[in-house]
């Protein structure tokens, strides 16, 4: 069955807020799908409403969504099982959904208050391959040392754990000897140690996108309505894509479809974007559309690492949070 049930892209501005939700992102959608399933499966047609957010109320309203399920229904039979979300953050997720006679993906979006902002039914979507391990060689994405804010495979090491595109991801940033990020009183880019250092690609590849012109935040304030900033996105191998984000506005110094080598300068490190303060986002993926990606735990090559007052030289390591890291000549 090739149908889409397109029902609506109906999306209200208040679906970019922040989740005000306690519970966990999966729970959160999973609830509000089961409930939709109960309410499809016994026909209770106000009862499918229930959660729709004003902006879909309005906009698909009883009279029309009642003979759209019963078309649903007919066609597809009733709904045997939903498979877990896949999670698309912050505010979306895409369920797979078992009919009698077909499945079909079903996305929703909510908003802050847990309603429903965006709705549809479509046919499944391939899954794109995830290598078990990458072939890419990596290099670490700077020179000197910096520190690793977020990194490692738990959500205690890396609040991107819960990101399906950004599960292994690390954030990078530069510390003095007292381990602070900044000089002075750091109110300006300026002032923080990472800011303008330059960043460099961690293979060779072709650059598959680049996002410019977003300007950097003051240090402090966070810019979600452009979550990535200003980034440079390459293409090393079949579904072994890099991912560098955060770059100073204006600064990058690669354009789409260029061949670039390991080492190269991409452009300078900056605060714009999803950033609070200057530093490198780095998550290796499967694709180059960012939204439908899926992580890949990445090695860095030849890497020298400071912990606890230690140091050691590795040639295959995926660093985690507090590791001081460079790249050394082994």
């Amino acid at each position: 069955m090739r149908t889409t049930y397109s029902i609506l892209a109906l999306l209200a501005a208040a679906f970019l807020t922040t989740m005000a939700s306690a519970e966990e992102p999966a729970q959160r959608f999973q609830v509000v799908a089961d409930r939709m399933v109960k309410a499809i499966n016994e026909q209770d047609y106000p009862g499918i409403q229930q959660d729709f957010g004003k902006v879909v109320l309005d906009g698909f309203p009883l009279e029309k969504s009642k003979p759209f399920f019963k078309k649903l229904v007919t066609d597809c039979g009733k709904i045997e099982k939903l498979d877990p979300p896949r999670l698309i953050p912050p505010d979306q997720a895409i369920f797979a959904v078992h009919f009698e006679r077909a499945v079909l993906d079903l996305k929703i979006v909510l908003d802050g208050e847990d309603k429903i902002t965006g709705l549809w039914f479509h046919p499944p979507t391939p899954a794109i391959p995830v290598p078990e391990k990458h072939a890419t060689v990596l290099r670490l994405p700077f020179e000197e040392c910096w520190k690793v804010a977020w990194g490692g495979d738990t959500k205690e090491l890396n609040q991107h754990h819960d990101c399906p595109n950004q599960k292994f991801a690390f954030d990078f940033l530069v510390v003095d000897e007292h381990g602070k990020t900044h000089a002075n009183d750091g109110t300006k880019n300026e002032d923080y140690y990472a800011f303008g250092r330059p960043v460099l690609a961690p293979a060779d590849g072709v650059v598959a996108e680049v996002i410019d012109g977003v300007r950097d935040n003051t240090p402090g304030s966070m810019n979600p309505y452009s979550a990535v900033g200003n980034a440079v996105i390459i293409r090393h191998r079949k579904h072994e894509v890099s991912v560098l984000a955060h770059f100073q506005q204006g600064t990058i110094c690669v354009k789409r479809g260029e061949r670039v080598k390991q080492g190269q300068v991409l452009g300078l490190c900056g605060n714009s974007g999803n950033s609070s303060e200057a530093h490198i986002h780095y998550h290796f993926q499967n694709t180059p559309i960012l939204q439908d990606g899926t992580g890949i735990k990445c090695y860095f090559d030849r890497v020298r690492v400071l912990r606890d007052g230690k140091t050691e030289s590795k040639k295959h390591y995926s660093p985690v949070r507090n590791d001081l890291v460079e790249r050394t000549r082994l």
